[in-house]
């Protein structure tokens, strides 16, 4: 059969491209050898979130005497069950998009798809069967894995990847996590409260390194208080598995320490998958071992194209899924605008959340730019006093003469719902003061967002 439009792999970048795409009548297939919506419905983002709110379930319970209600009798969190909720949560939502896959007419070809030229695919069945599918248009999303360091070869049982942290048969005695971005920061939050022992190696000086400085101290002190070891400007040197104990040697600024713990879980990032999908033998072009593409993702080879995390932008799903909206308006004749690089939310569910889109402070300043700085602590916030979730912040950052909002960095309690207003806004290119005289309702965490904004012009009320 001959298609419009051929997807390899069903992430968020690829089912929502062929989604798109069968909106505007093309007929499309998605290639996908695995469970339907990619590692982050499957491994990742859902998954994750389920595990996360069972230990914030736990964590309120732990805590319920602050809120002036008592537990009689031993509290226990039932780890399997844990681990089983999370899974069912994903296999629902898999099932979610097997469901849009067929509503919109879209075939599933169950195999591993090569690309064979301009226009065609290679398939290879489960069987090993293969054979050959045609398209005008073909789309490589085939995302990411894992990424290994030297030195830390995972064996998926005592050193082990994301993948792994999700289906544990039992709840570990203590864990060190190398890597504190949203991956690694997330488990470690997750493993410390069911009860844990977690030490937290970074590389960087601050841990979530890319965020605001004072953002990255302040989940550094939450997470010190949950009771996570956190070591910053430290790098893993080697590790070993010694019987049922993981030995890790650490180099820090103060000299090098021997750590051990049950488990080691590598979360350095993730590795674009590239290889074995015929991008050599076709002359597509790459750069820092991902594909290179343009502006509506066309590679160099006429009818193909290329989205998500193989591509040079962000590696989260929400880019995916813009990337592949926009790559397939293009291809359907539409005339859809670039993505905005600058303009992406980065969201990282630790308890205290962190969000935070656009210039830091400091990258504000590297740039010579003259600017006013909004800081509105959530101790100051009738909701967060209530809700008993005082820690962290917000704080805006704007153009000294234009007003321009150049970037905003959260953390606390519901930040990851509130970023998406500081998103829009930077899209209609509002200012400061139209922040602070658009009405934020009482009492709400966003109420936060207004007050920043006045206390970077000097009217902040609550303050």
């Amino acid at each position: 059969m001959q298609y419009d439009l051929i997807v390899i792999g069903s992430g968020p970048g690829g089912y929502v491209a062929a989604i798109r795409a069968s909106q505007l009548k093309m007929k499309v297939a998605v290639i996908e050898m695995a469970e339907l919506g990619g590692v982050c419905l499957n491994w990742g983002c859902i998954p994750t979130k389920s595990l996360l709110k069972s230990a914030q379930v736990y964590n309120y319970m732990k805590h319920s005497a602050d809120y002036g209600i008592e537990i009689h009798g031993d509290l226990k969190a039932d780890f399997g069950k844990v681990i089983e909720r999370s899974r069912k949560v994903a296999e629902g939502m898999s099932k979610g998009i097997q469901f849009l896959i067929k509503k919109n007419r879209i075939d599933h070809i169950k195999g591993f798809g090569r690309l064979a030229g301009s226009n065609s695919i290679e398939v290879t069945a489960e069987d090993n069967s293969k054979s050959t599918i045609t398209a005008k248009h073909i789309i490589l999303a085939t995302g990411a894995r894992s990424r290994e360091l030297p030195g830390i070869k995972q064996d998926g049982k005592k050193i082990i990847g994301y993948r792994e942290a999700m289906t544990l048969e039992k709840l570990p005695e203590s864990m060190i996590v190398v890597g504190s971005g949203a991956i690694g920061s997330e488990f470690a939050w997750f493993y410390a409260s069911m009860g844990t022992k977690v030490t937290l190696i970074e590389y960087m000086p601050s841990i979530v390194p890319l965020e605001d400085e004072e953002v990255s101290a302040q989940l550094a002190k939450s997470f010190r208080k949950t009771g996570i070891t956190v070591m910053t400007g430290a790098s893993v040197e080697s590790a070993e598995i010694d019987g049922d104990i993981c030995k890790v040697a650490v180099k820090t600024q103060k000299g090098n320490e021997n750590i051990e713990a049950e488990i080691i879980l590598s979360a350095v990032g993730v590795t674009p998958n590239t290889s074995g999908i015929g991008l050599e033998e076709n002359g597509i072009e790459m750069g820092e071992g991902k594909v290179k593409v343009d502006r509506f993702y066309r590679t160099n080879l006429e009818g193909v194209y290329a989205i998500g995390d193989i591509v040079g932008g962000p590696a989260l799903a929400h880019v995916s899924s813009a990337e592949g909206i926009i790559c397939v308006e293009k291809i359907g004749g539409l005339n859809p605008e670039p993505l905005n690089y600058k303009n992406i939310p980065a969201c990282t569910y630790t308890n205290p959340e962190v969000a935070s889109v656009g210039l830091t402070e400091k990258s504000a300043k590297e740039q010579g730019l003259d600017i006013k700085v909004g800081k509105f602590p959530f101790s100051a916030s009738g909701k967060a006093n209530a809700a008993g979730e005082k820690d962290g912040f917000v704080k805006l950052i704007f153009d000294s003469k234009y007003g321009e909002l150049l970037g905003a960095h959260m953390i606390g309690a519901n930040v990851t719902e509130m970023i998406a207003e500081i998103v829009v806004a930077r899209n209609l290119e509002t200012t400061g003061h139209e922040i602070i005289k658009s009405v934020h309702p009482h009492p709400t965490m966003s109420e936060a967002l207004m007050e920043a904004a006045a206390a970077a012009y000097g009217e902040v009320i609550h303050l």
